[in-house]
């Protein structure tokens, strides 16, 4: 069910953008996410999607999405559901967006468009690595305080942060954290230079949907500025896209030479993002990666 109050600010939005119509007729859960409650909404003439949790619970998370939604948005390279509002109601933030629903069966050139769209969004250049203000990552704060220099944020505000909370939490060990170190030496030799580019951050294969015309609709973004073979590592994490995306992107801006042999690096961060949420399963899958370079 959805709360009354939820319920009540959304109908009273309603009455503003469909007068007539504010009277929510029916709802729907979506399954799914791990973290957020989440309904399909009807009114007698339109859809919507709204998301809800304990405002207490996740500080700033429904803002940072929406706002992270917008960034990708204003690029025009890639769409993303239109938020509507963004609120607080009995207890509660929600975040009502856009109902988007497609078929990418539809689309013979899917993958390739994707591929091309995702390449648009990564020649974004802010300038800096980071973002403007801090966001999530699933359940988890993610610091973007702005770096020029991509190791040293990896490092700094993607790495050590999570190894300080498996460590504190008894999954990591201090021979893991000295692992980590050695690591941290090696990584300007292993990552190549690059400019920043605006990053989804979560790329994996259940943050994108088939949007308007069956082309590629991206959701539950971690936006910030960074390394591009982080996405792209990141779309490999769980199965991987299909090749034709990768061709795609590919052709339309090139990835470095051995771009294929630092997956699995450029999967530390989104492991240990795992390890800190799910558990120790995840663990040896970062002691298999740090095996691999040291």
């Amino acid at each position: 069910m959805i709360p009354p109050a939820i319920r009540e600010a959304v109908e009273n939005w309603l009455s503003t953008v469909q007068p007539g119509h504010r009277k929510i007729i029916s709802f729907s859960p979506v399954s799914g996410g791990s973290i957020n409650r989440a309904f399909t909404i009807r009114t007698a003439s339109a859809g919507y999607f709204i998301k809800f949790n304990d405002a207490a619970r996740y500080p700033g998370m429904f803002e940072a999405e929406s706002k992270g939604l917008e960034v990708i948005r204003k690029t025009a390279c890639i769409e993303v559901p239109e938020v509507f509002l963004c609120a607080q109601a009995g207890g509660f933030s929600f975040l009502l967006m856009e109902n988007v629903t497609g078929d990418n069966s539809n689309k013979s050139d899917f993958w390739e468009d994707f591929g091309r769209r995702l390449a648009s969004l990564h020649r974004m250049n802010a300038g800096y690595f980071g973002l403007d203000h801090d966001n999530y990552i699933g359940s988890l704060r993610q610091q973007n305080t702005p770096s020029d220099q991509w190791v040293d944020f990896l490092i700094e505000k993607r790495l050590q942060p999570m190894i300080t909370t498996a460590l504190s939490s008894g999954l990591f060990t201090r021979h893991d954290c000295n692992s980590f170190d050695s690591l941290f030496r090696k990584l300007k030799d292993l990552i190549p230079a690059e400019p920043p580019s605006l990053l989804h951050g979560d790329l994996w294969n259940g943050n994108f949907i088939s949007g308007k015309n069956g082309q590629v609709c991206l959701i539950d973004p971690a936006v910030y500025h960074g390394h591009r073979e982080i996405d792209i590592a990141m779309t490999r994490l769980f199965g991987g896209f299909e090749s034709r995306f990768y061709a795609a992107y590919n052709e339309s801006f090139p990835l470095a030479y051995g771009w294929e042999e630092r997956i699995s690096l450029n999967q530390l961060y989104p492991l240990l993002v795992h390890v800190n949420l799910f558990g120790g399963g995840y663990v040896s899958g970062v002691r298999q990666v740090l095996g691999q370079y040291l």
